[in-house]
């Protein structure tokens, strides 16, 4: 292969275009684009070097020695010895002086230009690592900071989540768009390793298997395979092959046998396409057939997507740029050429420099928008895809009760949560709560067609008992939120399904310097301990991942707000240095020791029986944290036997702590007991605390103990009126339940379902929710797991009758199998045993039980990446058609190099389609269902997504109106309404209006209504509407009116030379692609 052909097959491999029969992400982006930036490459780019040389052309080395060995042998025919003629000498010192190796120039320029980009990249993937030298050694930035903590991918975002380990598709025949022969790889039930009873074991790792059964089939002309994700067994060796093996098979012997399977299934196929295409050889990158069938290729891909991580770089034009400087320094420019050199080498020499360094910022411009684009995707927030509600019984007026209890999935819902008593469905349904349990009671009865009746009044179900919107249609939840009012103050509890850094993100504006105590558990980096993360990133792609979490979590947190982190020994150094470079060692409070364990595991020497958590603060520890409670024991020393007015005390002792033996001899004195007239003297080489003159105002105000029967030595009366609020924490933290208790909590809520392996104890959280929160402030989870945190705000709210609300994340399926249903039964009542209520809630637990939570689902990375649609525009192409469009540095190169992407993914769903705006409740968006790499078309809640974006506190969201109006002109043909506005559902003018807060502290109205297509009508309709609900945009009700779409409401300029009534469309789209604070 030549080192042109080199070159170019690592470039497509870097453009992404190596791969064209992949279907999804950027592979499907860049692969509708291949032909086109595959031109570029073998047509403009890179002949630019051969151009570049042409000036050297008449001083051609081969040229020039051919023409010498033309004249030689002229000369030696003419008996002329060669070397006394002119031209043989001009030409000699030509080729000493001047003569230029064109070829080998390209060959330089080539080598160079492969040799500093492999060095950044491996499999198409960026390593950030800068080369200090040629011999491998490296260099890292450096400000002069006393301790510098550095890893290999501080400059990037970790962008890995489980749903990439799901989705992989691909084509046999990506150019056949009637019939691509569309193949795909699913993950069955969310991988079983990671979601069911299977758990990788102490050493043991995740492969991907072939399923047992139904491994493969044809689903509307597509083929579809099934795999696992779990440990293997021997079983999972082919019968006839599995009595000699001892060991189970590995990831290459899985991806052997499961190709062979495959074929043989493609093979029965009355279709023998499938077997033909899938056996066809792999087609490297470079043209070269592989001795592998294209199957096993994509078997091989999609098996390694776990062994590596997934980067997007912060800065790659920067970064590379800067590099190219230094490889050219260190690399090609030799100072000692220089300084020997004739000028016409220099100049032959300078122009090399100037051709790689033309042609690798090009490429690097390429890389930088690819990268930069993919960055903006990662960065931008993410659309609201589903907005639900769990509100409580006690909170719902009545008038709903009727459509609630006929609503048989949320009837089934609490059947399926055991919360319904014996005899309240009429099949099937086993008891829930028991006959004997006190309190309110609900008993819910089967009418005759089977569905759920009213409850009857003499016995109403606990005001705790929760519904889920999700149940019910848009007209109910959107009538139930107008009829709750003041909806984020009754909110107690928000959880985001969604990866951890998109919600973060999502949630800056309404949380930023808000939250009191932060609480995260995140995974623990140690490759065996069941986590349902990828829990074995190497330590620079973990310190990667918690980096960009660790400062939005920091950023939302109060001025006196406090953040602990669990972590085991894997990584707790990493993680301080980690976090005092983050938010200053000074801010580090403590570590906090947890015996996890009674005993230590036996299969080691030495065995941990302890995790640690990592406590800092924002401010002072006297602001940000709480005393601990005193225990009943700790209390029971403070009596008050002699019925003293300071109420209850505790001896104390009245000797100073002298440190150092220091004497004072004014210190030394006698007491002198008032009954008995014994004097007593300090201990020896001691003081008292006090000063004569004070102890003797102590015994005259009866501060002073001399025991039970009068007689002993003196002692303080430490009075618990004056003591400290509680006492100080121990940071050994013995005194909480061990791991294992964590598990029977998770039983006895969820009966037999044990999918979350080690969660949190409930009470280990409580104690870290008592010493960094207060009774009403906002706790953030955005490790969630099982929603212990959760568990435990609701908990410590029933204890002590406060407000806290809890903010979850979690982005794993048992968001929706462990998290939300261990919440739901929790609000409903505390105490539970198999999965069942031991008994009804007390009326003092549903009051200061929960009120609301809602429920947030958010887009992912990958649906903004399969909603992209590529469009060029007729005018566009007219444009870059133009002959003076063409040619280096033309506008055609500068539009392929740095605006492709970004302008031609303009108006697609996923990043912004503002003409869907014309109707709020239709924007739609393809979405992945879990567990699979199906996609389903939802309708995107803009209203919620808006809110976010504004950091909106909510008071109060209407429910939709709709209105029907006629139109005439008068004698001056100006529009005006025929009659008023009349109240149609049906009705084309439809309005919905939110009122909240802004994080600044102006009130703020947002309206949201369907355009008609018609302006001139709609913007009438509107003025009347806007008039009839008493709004004005010149009073002072609201500081700020959005509205959707082009509007006459009379606007006003603020006093911070911002309008007052504003576009939601502008700021919609300014706020989503805002990435400050991420």
């Amino acid at each position: 292969m030549t080192k042109f052909d080199k070159l170019k097959s690592l470039l497509k491999e870097l453009f992404q275009l190596d791969q064209p029969d992949l279907d999804f992400g950027i592979y499907r982006i860049m692969h509708a684009k291949s032909a086109e930036v595959t031109q570029f490459l073998e047509r403009d780019l890179l002949p630019q070097v051969k151009a570049a040389f042409a000036q050297y052309q008449s001083a051609n080395k081969s040229e020039l020695e051919a023409d010498l060995a033309k004249i030689i042998e002229q000369a030696r025919g003419l008996g002329v010895d060669p070397e006394t003629t002119q031209k043989v000498k001009d030409l000699r010192a030509r080729l000493a002086t001047e003569a230029v190796d064109i070829d080998q120039l390209e060959a330089d320029v080539y080598d160079h230009l492969y040799q500093f980009f492999s060095r950044y990249y491996s499999d198409g993937d960026f390593l950030s690592k800068r080369r200090y030298s040629k011999d491998g050694k490296y260099a890292i930035p450096y400000d002069g900071e006393e301790v510098k903590l550095y890893w290999a991918n501080h400059d990037q975002y970790y962008i890995k989540t489980s749903e990439y380990l799901r989705n992989y598709t691909f084509c046999l025949k990506p150019d056949d768009d009637a019939n691509p022969m569309r193949v795909h790889f699913r993950l069955v039930d969310a991988a079983e390793g990671e979601h069911g009873n299977v758990k990788p074991a102490s050493g043991k790792e995740r492969v991907f298997i072939l399923t047992a059964t139904d491994f493969a089939t044809i689903e509307n002309g597509e083929l579809v395979l099934r795999f696992e994700y779990r440990p293997a067994t021997l079983t999972d060796w082919p019968e006839d092959q599995r009595a000699d093996k001892t060991k189970p098979p590995s990831q290459k012997d899985l991806t052997a046998l499961a190709e062979s399977r495959i074929l043989e299934f493609a093979g029965s196929l009355s279709d023998g396409a499938w077997k033909t295409e899938l056996s066809k050889p792999h087609v490297k990158a470079d043209g070269e057939r592989a001795d592998y069938t294209r199957l096993r290729a994509h078997l091989n891909r999609y098996v390694a997507r776990n062994t590596f991580d997934y980067f997007i770089h912060k800065d790659l034009g920067g970064f590379l740029r800067r590099e190219l400087d230094f490889y050219i320094k260190n690399e090609v420019m030799m100072l000692d050429d220089i300084e020997n050199e004739t000028a016409p080498r220099v100049e032959q020499y300078l122009s090399k420099i100037k051709v790689i360094r033309k042609i690798a910022g090009k490429i690097i411009t390429f890389l930088a928008q690819l990268e930069d684009f993919q960055k903006a995707l990662w960065l931008k927030k993410k659309f609201v895809v589903e907005t639900s509600w769990c509100v409580a019984l006690k909170e719902i007026p009545e008038e709903f009760y009727a459509e609630i209890f006929a609503n048989a999935g949320q009837q089934q819902e609490w059947a399926a949560l055991n919360l319904l008593r014996a005899g309240s469905v009429s099949d099937g349904v086993s008891d829930g709560v028991s006959d004997g349990a006190t309190g309110r009671r609900g008993r819910p009865v089967a009418n005759a067609s089977g569905s759920l009746a009213l409850f009857a009044d003499d016995d109403a179900p606990p005001g705790s008992l929760m519904i889920d919107t999700r149940h019910f249609d848009a007209d109910f939840t959107a009538r139930l939120l107008a009829a709750l009012g003041d909806l984020d103050a009754k909110t107690d509890g928000v959880l985001f399904h969604s990866e951890n850094f998109q919600a973060l993100s999502l949630m800056q504006a309404r949380y930023r310097e808000k939250v009191k105590c932060v609480y995260i558990d995140p995974p623990y980096n140690t490759g065996e301990d069941g986590f349902l993360y990828r829990d074995n990133f190497q330590h620079s792609s973990w310190l990667t991942y918690i980096t960009d979490r660790l400062n939005m979590g920091w950023a939302s947190l109060s001025a006196i707000g406090a953040m602990s982190v669990s972590v085991d020994d894997a990584e707790v150094s990493r993680l301080r240095m980690l976090m005092d470079s983050i938010f200053g060692d000074l801010r580090f409070v403590e570590h906090i020791i947890w015996k996890k364990r009674s005993t230590p595991p036996n299969d080691k020497v030495l065995g941990a029986q302890h995790e640690y958590a990592l406590v800092y603060c924002k401010g002072t520890q006297k602001e940000s944290l709480a005393f601990r409670q005193r225990t009943d024991a700790q209390l029971a020393r403070y009596r008050n036997p002699d019925n003293h007015p300071k109420g209850p005390w505790a001896p104390g002792d009245l000797m100073a702590n002298v440190k150092g033996g220091r004497y004072v001899e004014s210190l030394h004195f006698a007491i002198t007991n008032p009954v008995t007239g014994e004097e007593h003297f300090p201990g020896s080489g001691g003081n008292w605390r006090f000063s004569k003159d004070t102890i003797e105002t102590l015994i005259k105000n009866n501060e002073i103990y001399f025991g039970e029967d009068g007689k002993g030595r003196p002692k303080l009366k430490r009075f618990l009126c004056d003591v400290k609020d509680g006492v100080t924490w121990t940071t050994l933290w013995d005194f909480v339940p061990l791991n294992t208790q964590g598990s029977s909590e998770m039983s006895d809520l969820l009966g037999s379902i044990t999918a979350f392996e080690n969660p949190k104890p409930v009470g280990y959280i409580e104690e870290f929710l008592r010493l960094t929160s207060d009774l009403n402030s906002p706790v953030s989870d955005f490790f969630a797991g099982s929603g212990t945190t959760g568990h435990a705000v609701i908990n410590l709210n029933r204890e002590d009758g406060g407000r806290r609300k809890f903010i979850l994340v979690e982005m794993a399926d048992y968001f929706d199998t462990v998290l939300l249903p261990r919440l739901k039964k929790v609000a409903f009542t505390p105490e539970w045993k198999d999965g069942r209520p031991k008994r009804l809630p007390t009326a003092e637990e549903i009051e200061r039980g929960p009120r609301l939570f809602k429920i947030v689902r958010l887009e992912s990375y990958e649906d903004t990446l399969n909603n992209l649609e590529m469009k060029r525009t007729a005018a566009q192409q007219s444009l870059l058609d133009l002959p003076e469009a063409q040619g280096p540095d033309r506008l055609r190169e500068q539009y392929l190099l740095q605006y492709l992407l970004k302008v031609e993914t303009q108006g697609s769903p996923s990043l912004l389609n503002i003409a869907a705006f014309s109707d709020p409740t239709a924007y739609r968006l393809k979405v992945k269902r879990p567990g699979s790499d199906e996609s389903r078309e939802v309708n995107v809640d803009l209203i919620e997504t808006f809110n976010w974006l504004l950091g909106l506190t909510v008071e109060h969201m209407t429910a939709p109106q709709a209105f029907h109006a006629e139109f005439e002109r008068d004698a001056e043909k100006r529009l005006r309404l025929k009659d008023r506005l009349k109240t149609d559902a049906a009705g084309p003018y439809w309005f919905r209006t939110v009122t909240g807060t802004l994080p600044n502290g102006h009130k703020v109205l947002i309206i949201w209504r369907k355009l008609t297509g018609n302006p001139e009508e709609e913007n009438l309709v509107l003025d009347e509407w806007f008039t009839k609900q008493g709004y004005s945009s010149k009073d002072s009700e609201f500081g700020v009116i959005y509205v959707n779409g082009g509007n006459n409401l009379e606007n006003l300029k603020t006093p911070d030379n911002t309008w007052k009534v504003r576009l939601i469309e502008d700021d919609f789209h300014r706020l989503m692609f805002a990435a400050e604070g991420v």
